[in-house]
């Protein structure tokens, strides 16, 4: 199988998130058939659902790996129940870890568990910030330019950490 760069979102608000953050990146990085290209800064944002919980440390991690995107997938969901990660019906709630597929390659993928390009990258900055600063001529597979997207997508009180 040929390699693929993918792009994963790592996001967490509880059980100290950048804590979180940095174990999910080296676990990532030690799966194998991936290797790890690059890593945005950390990112702090306010909660998208219910406001009544911490803020959310974000980042995003370019990867190359010859795992299926599937693959990939099943891995990244061990990673999060691995660090606590509880699903529950309520969306946008707190949660120890949350890793999602937001670009595989330049491909188009809409299976019922697994849509990529992510469905929610376009809008929201705590995704197309640190993407943009670790791949900032990115285009995205039916949406376009990186830099396009981000002309239209406030901050919403995102905060990059040093």
């Amino acid at each position: 199988m040929t390699k693929e760069i993918a792009y994963i979102g790592l996001g967490s608000n509880l059980a100290t998130p950048e804590t979180q953050i940095n174990a999910a990146r080296n676990a990532i990085a030690g799966l194998a058939g991936v290797s790890e290209r690059a890593f945005s800064s950390l990112y702090r944002s306010p909660p998208m659902g219910p406001q009544d919980q911490p803020d959310y440390i974000n980042a995003v991690m370019a990867i190359e790996t010859d795992l299926s995107a599937i693959e990939l997938l099943r891995h990244l969901q061990q990673i999060e129940l691995d660090h606590g990660r509880v699903r529950k019906d309520e969306r946008w709630g707190p949660r120890t870890l949350d890793l999602d597929i937001l670009l595989y390659g330049q491909n188009i993928i809409d299976q019922p568990d697994l849509i990529v390009p992510h469905y929610g990258l376009a809008e929201r900055a705590f995704v197309l910030y640190p993407l943009q600063e670790i791949a900032p001529v990115l285009e995205i597979p039916g949406q376009g330019k990186i830099t396009d997207l981000l002309a239209s997508c406030p901050l919403d009180g995102l905060v990059r950490l040093s």
